[in-house]
């Protein structure tokens, strides 16, 4: 047995699909309902009383006609005996049934009863049907939950107020002409002003606000039967309207009337639009609905033809007297029977009844196939609603859901303008606003914002839907980093954010209105765009000229070859522009850094590991001082640097540089002070390094470097050597010439030992790192290192400490990095000591190689190694 709940779903399933019924789809119903019951009547009269009744037309006996004669006219006529018993009448009318009687008349009721039941299949096939029947669902599911939702009467019950005010003043500026205009002051027109609508530029009344005036309180009646939420407010004719009057205009204010849902209602209304925004895309890109119900039109209509074709002939055969020959005279001595139908008249009657039903069914089905093939039902448009200036910004749409929308107007129009607020740009907008506005208000956002370690204040806004307005409300905020939003839009109020000075896009393609854009060229300083393709890069960008710092983040170069020009654009509106920060795929630097080499003085390129070819575009930047190409996979060092000769940082790590045979070539850029060819693929350093004569840090990490030239310990203003990650035996007596050397890192080297002669005259070094190496033991003076407050001798042979680190005393703190057990051989006084203040937390000098690393909180302090 079936219970209730089980089948409660089919009820609702069937009472959902009534609306995508038309009045034809109806009536046919209704027909086939009653040939069914034609044909069921026909079947129940032919299993009940039908039979044949028949009695012999020849006699058994030929007797005298003479003696017939004269017995007749002596005696009244009584019939003709047949001298057959019942059971021979049984027997023989069983036989006439079968061999007299037409097909037709014992069939018909069995086949009308199929024919009617394959007409009721086909009728609803379409919504049953497994590659339609979905669909129809989800379709009917999401129109349920439109007519529902309480933004759909509040937008509609919006629109309403919205169109009997236009009403009100297409009949007032009617009306207004007839006004008898004063020549004094004392009689003032009616006017009317009216505030145009902030929702992304667009000026669709659906869902417009606007400060209004309160006229009356009656409420406008809902577009649609099936409202039950609607609560219609004052009817809106304006922010402010003037009354003709010998005293002054009468001015009256009224609060922005708001459309508001609680938050568990606009996360709902939030999901019905993603839920009919899906199913959009998912039915416009077939027809499948539309192409099954004209298969289903076309074969109901061959259906009705064939039956019609060979059931109008039977007609003739339904007679009421049949003449039967049995080939039983052996059985009951007669050959030829004179039978009756009994119901062959009621048959005929039920024919022709079955008959007319079916006529007027193939008619509708006929009107159905001509609606098909002359309407448009792959096209839908909101005329009617256009024309209403309420629903303008809906689109049109095709294939599935137009198809079912043109079924749902047969039923009711109105339920496609409650759908409509659903498919509708500006209603979305209206509810992402609203939203924005509840979730994240004011004081969330400054909640949000932090300040970091330079004073500046930040926010940061990831995966929005658009900007909220109360971000143009924060006034002190510096720093706006914006991510992954989709519609983000500055508008005129950016203006109030007075201390804006640097702004991050990440993924976002933000647009700026006309009144914003001119704040935002006077105020932005440093803008961080991060895109996947340049055509994602905004416009307005290339505008703003009092940008001093530029980061670009993506792919810049065009399909071309190398001769094309970066996908970006020109650049001579950066006037103050003084750093530019590129991560791409450049495969030359564009030229159109040429408009900005007059102020251009850092400029960093993160090429992925694309190879940069052509560098002749360094040439003309003559007043660089700062130069960083990362993963370029240079091989040597580019000829265009010998034009920059106001360098001071040259950054070329992550290249692919053998060969330092170039160096000689940069003895005249005299104010190159750091040098940095970390992670490259450099053998040898040759003796040419000792003309760099000005250098201060030399950072030769992570190389393939196997001896120092004696010429490189000629560089007396030397202050950072880092060696790391190369394959160095043996450490030079000459370091004792670098006086002035505060750090020195071999860390991953194969030293065995360290030349006394580094702790005898480097008596400036604060940092030595000589971790990952194979030393045994330290050479003895290193207590002369008064000013070392870093020493790392992690991971070497070394089986004991000596006790003079103790004599150290920057170390103390946590500045020497070793293992335990190796700490323990040091005496205890001496570890008291170095262990004495380890959670001070004093103040170290910051390495790139040798970070500080706090008792509480490892973390890096090297600002370069925070960003890596």
């Amino acid at each position: 047995m079936f219970s209730l709940s089980e089948l409660a779903p089919l009820n609702q399933h069937q009472s959902r699909c009534k609306l995508l019924k038309p009045w034809w789809e109806v009536f046919m119903d209704y027909l086939v309902v009653l040939m069914l019951m034609t044909s069921v009547l026909a079947c129940t009269e032919q299993l009940s009383r039908d039979r044949v009744v028949c009695i012999p037309l020849d006699p058994l006996v030929t007797e005298d006609t003479s003696n017939h004669k004269s017995q007749s006219l002596h005696s009244t006529a009584r019939g003709r005996r047949t001298h057959l018993v019942y059971q021979q009448y049984v027997y023989i009318s069983q036989v006439c049934y079968h061999e007299a009687l037409p097909l037709c008349s014992r069939f018909f009721p069995y086949m009308a009863m199929l024919q009617s039941l394959v007409l009721v299949a086909s009728g609803s096939f379409w919504l049953h049907f497994p590659h339609t029947s979905a669909r129809i669902e989800h379709f009917l599911a999401i129109l349920a939950k439109c007519c529902e939702s309480p933004w759909t009467s509040q937008a509609l019950s919006h629109a309403a107020r919205q169109e009997s005010i236009q009403e009100k003043e297409v009949v007032e500026e009617r009306r207004s002409p007839q006004i008898p205009l004063s020549s004094t002051s004392s009689s003032v027109p009616l006017t009317r002003t009216r505030q145009t609508s902030i929702d992304s530029g667009t000026d669709s009344p659906l869902l417009k606000r606007s400060d209004s005036a309160s006229f009356a309180a009656t409420p406008s009646l809902c577009p649609s039967t099936l409202s039950c939420h609607a609560n219609i407010s004052s009817i809106s004719l304006g922010s402010q309207v003037h009354f003709p009057s010998s005293k002054p205009s009468l001015m009256i204010d009224s609060p922005r009337q708001v459309i508001s849902l609680d938050k568990s209602d606009g996360e709902q209304t939030r999901a019905l639009f993603e839920r009919v925004r899906k199913f959009r895309s998912h039915c416009e890109s077939s027809d499948v609905i539309y192409k099954v119900y004209l298969a289903q039109t076309v074969f109901k209509l061959l259906m009705v033809t064939l039956i019609l074709s060979y059931t109008i002939p039977l007609l003739s055969s339904l007679s009421f007297t049949h003449t039967c020959h049995p080939e039983e005279q052996a059985l009951v001595g007669y050959t030829t029977f004179e039978c009756i139908h009994v119901l062959s008249s009621l048959l005929r009657k039920l024919l022709v009844a079955y008959l007319t039903l079916l006529g007027l069914y193939g008619l509708l089905n006929l009107y159905t196939l001509s609606w098909i093939l002359h309407s448009s039902l792959r096209q839908y448009s909101f005329h009617s609603l256009k024309e209403l200036c309420s629903l303008r910004d809906v689109p049109d749409l095709r294939n599935d859901l137009a198809f079912l929308l043109h079924m749902l107007d047969q039923y009711d129009p109105l339920l496609a303008q409650r759908l409509s607020v659903f498919l509708s740009p500006v209603s979305e907008n209206r509810l992402l606003e609203e939203s924005l506005e509840r979730r994240w208000g004011e004081e969330k956002l400054r909640a949000m914002t932090s300040v970091d370690a330079e004073g500046c204040s930040r926010l940061q806004l990831v995966a929005l839907p658009r900007l909220p307005p109360a971000l143009f409300t924060l006034s002190q905020l510096q720093v706006l980093k914006l991510e992954l939003i989709t519609e983000a839009r500055f508008t005129a109020q950016v203006s109030n954010m007075t201390s804006l000075r640097e702004l991050h896009l990440y993924h976002c393609t933000a647009a700026v209105d006309r009144g914003a854009l001119g704040v935002l060229q006077e105020r932005l300083e440093v803008l961080h765009l991060s895109f996947t393709q340049a055509s994602e890069i905004p416009s307005w960008v290339l505008s703003l000229r009092s940008l001093h710092e530029l980061h670009l983040s993506g792919r810049l170069s065009s399909d071309g070859g190398v001769g094309r020009s970066w996908a970006l654009g020109s650049l001579r509106q950066f006037r103050h522009l003084r750093v530019l920060v590129i991560r791409g795929m450049l495969q030359r630097i564009p030229g159109e850094l040429c408009e900005v080499a007059g102020s251009l003085v850092r400029l960093e390129v993160y090429n992925e590991g694309t190879r940069l070819l052509v560098l002749t575009g360094l040439k003309r930047m003559v007043d660089l001082t700062e130069l960083l190409l990362h993963d370029c996979r240079l091989e040597r060092l580019p000829s265009a640097l010998l034009a920059l000769t106001n360098l001071r940082t040259l950054d070329l790590q992550h290249n692919n540089l053998r060969t330092l045979e170039e160096l000689l070539s940069l003895a005249h850029l005299r104010r190159l002070s750091c040098l940095r060819l970390a992670f490259n693929r450099v053998l040898a350093l040759p003796a040419s390094v000792g003309v760099l004569r000005g250098l201060e840090l030399l950072d030769l990490s992570n190389n393939q470097l196997q001896s120092l030239p004696p010429t490189l310990f000629t560089l007396h203003r030397l202050r950072r050597l880092l060696l790391a990650g190369n394959l160095l035996e043996v450490l030079p007596a000459e370091v004792k010439a670098l006086q002035l050397l505060t750090e020195l890192d071999l860390n991953g080297n194969r030293l065995e030992s360290l030349p006394p002669q580094l702790f005898h005259s480097c008596l400036e070094l604060h940092i030595l790192n000589v971790a990952h190496n194979s030393l045994s033991s330290l050479p003895s003076g290193i207590a002369a290192l008064s000013q070392l407050v870093r020493l790392d001798l992690r991971s070497n042979n070394l089986e004991v400490l000596p006790a003079e680190l103790g004599c150290c005393s920057g170390l103390h703190g946590g500045g020497l990095q070793v293992e335990d057990w190796l700490f323990l051989s040091l005496p205890p006084q001496v570890r008291d000591f170095l262990s004495r203040t380890y959670s001070e937390g004093n103040s170290r000098p910051e390495s790139d190689s040798f970070p500080y690393f706090s008792p509480t909180q490892w973390s890096f302090s090297s600002a370069l190694e925070s960003q890596i």
